[in-house]
């Protein structure tokens, strides 16, 4: 479905710009007072993203092959969705409470940057060349 292309497309790069950015300051501010620090917006961001991911993988456009012609997009949006909600239930933890995975948190919190950069460059790719294999 092209909703979901579009989807893919401007989610995959705003959560990649979220996870590339840096924490400290707030990067871009929108009209509704919202900033890229701003944990419920890279709660919601998150959310939606690895909800199109997931989506992008069970649709295709028409004409695409099933499954594999998203591939690239859907697994970024999946991964990056997934880090922007990790870390709000991660923020969200107190301190005494470490039930998180530390796995999770070692693999994919200190690669944020790099998926960030693979959800931008896939992004960019998927609007650049609709019709490749696995983007």
């Amino acid at each position: 479905m092209l909703q979901f292309y579009f989807l893919s497309i401007v989610l995959n790069s705003l959560a990649g710009y979220i996870l590339v950015s840096k924490d400290e300051n707030g990067g871009l501010e929108f009209k509704s007072g919202f900033t890229l620090k701003d944990e419920t917006f890279r709660f919601i961001v998150g959310i939606a993203t690895a909800i199109t991911g997931l989506l992008k993988i069970l649709s295709a456009v028409e004409g695409d092959v099933r499954v594999i012609g998203d591939l690239v997009p859907a697994i970024a949006g999946l991964l990056a969705g997934f880090i922007l909600v990790f870390e709000h239930y991660r923020n969200r933890l107190s301190e005494s409470e470490p039930e998180h995975s530390e796995k999770i948190d070692k693999f994919l919190i200190a690669n944020k940057k790099i998926i960030g950069m693979i959800a931008i460059t896939a992004a960019v790719l998927h609007f650049l060349f609709p019709k490749v294999l696995l983007l």
